[in-house]
């Protein structure tokens, strides 16, 4: 048996730096597809060279076509336009529906056991496109926003508090942007809440700066946004599935009743493993938490009407 085959699809920033954490952990092949000719060859033979000092020896591949993907295990699909500054989110919709739709039928028709995980955006409503294209049960079609929404409330507090930030524990539900919605009661250091270390004002301000988390490094780098962070979290949610760790993160599925939600991807915390997203965790919300999900859930149906209609 070779190394089970995990395939990056955009070598951009975050499916460049995704590829890479994935060499770093010297368990996976992995396989990185751009159109930009030269591009993700190029990244593929940097990240190799790196092998021998990095102490690992992953076979990385780079390549414009989806020959070399056939067999994945996984396939973390990076690809579509970015958000520029001043642009919406939904102005980004009808671009990259059509680029997700073409990567999804590229893999999934070379790959029918593949677990997806997306991280373009719209992220929610690029999960919603990516189960019709690939017709993939809905426990293989993940989206990447949760891990990341949380993990940056989780350094925010740590940075607060003066702590390490794997101590912080924080669970970050909805879509991804505007309409999250953070568990404040979940979120602890070491176990304690967090109400008990920090003022609810400074836990506001927090919050507020978690929900604009994006858009302030985009502001911050005027060229580009985030990707050491998003790459984590997608590389995060991999290791969870292959190495059937149950572990339950936030991520971006479709709900079929849970939180009383009906037909509709949202983030919400999930139970994942070796068949991708195997339970959808369900925790006690305050009457406000569960009103928030639902405004969030409607953010994401209007979007979803939007690609629909934007692909009839």
């Amino acid at each position: 048996m070779g190394r089970p085959k995990i395939t990056v699809v955009g070598a951009g920033n975050v499916g460049g730096t995704t590829a890479q954490r994935l060499a770093e952990k010297d368990e996976y092949e992995v396989v990185l597809v751009d159109i930009v000719e030269g591009v993700p060859q190029g990244k593929a033979l940097d990240i190799t060279q790196a092998g021998p000092v990095c102490g690992y020896g992953t076979r990385v591949v780079g390549t414009n076509g989806y020959e070399e993907t056939a067999g994945s295990a996984v396939a973390v699909i990076t690809s579509g336009i970015p958000r520029k500054p001043g642009m919406s989110r939904d102005e980004l919709l009808a671009t990259n529906a059509k680029i997700v739709k073409s990567v999804v039928s590229e893999l999934v028709s070379r790959s029918p056991n593949v677990i997806l995980i997306l991280v373009t955006n719209p992220l929610d409503a690029m999960v919603h496109v990516a189960r019709r294209v690939s017709g993939l049960p809905k426990s293989r079609v993940l989206g990447m926003a949760g891990v990341l929404d949380s993990a940056r409330m989780r350094a925010f507090i740590a940075v607060e508090l003066n702590v390490p930030g794997p101590d912080v524990d924080a669970m970050v539900l909805g879509g991804h942007g505007d309409t999250m919605v953070p568990l404040s009661r979940y979120t602890t250091v070491k176990g304690k809440p967090v109400s008990e270390l920090m003022s609810k004002e400074r836990l506001e301000a927090i919050v507020k700066r978690t929900r604009e988390g994006g858009a302030e490094i985009v502001g911050l780098l005027k060229t580009g946004s985030a990707f050491y962070a998003p790459s984590a979290s997608a590389v995060d949610m991999v290791e969870a599935i292959m190495k059937d760790q149950k572990r339950v993160l936030p991520c971006a599925v479709l709900c079929e009743g849970e939180y009383g939600l009906k037909d509709v991807v949202v983030g919400v915390p999930v139970k994942l493993g070796r068949g991708g997203a195997e339970q959808v965790v369900e925790y006690e919300l305050t009457a406000e938490e569960q009103a928030g999900l639902e405004n969030s859930a409607r953010a994401v149906r209007e979007l979803c009407a939007t690609v629909d209609r934007l692909m009839a």
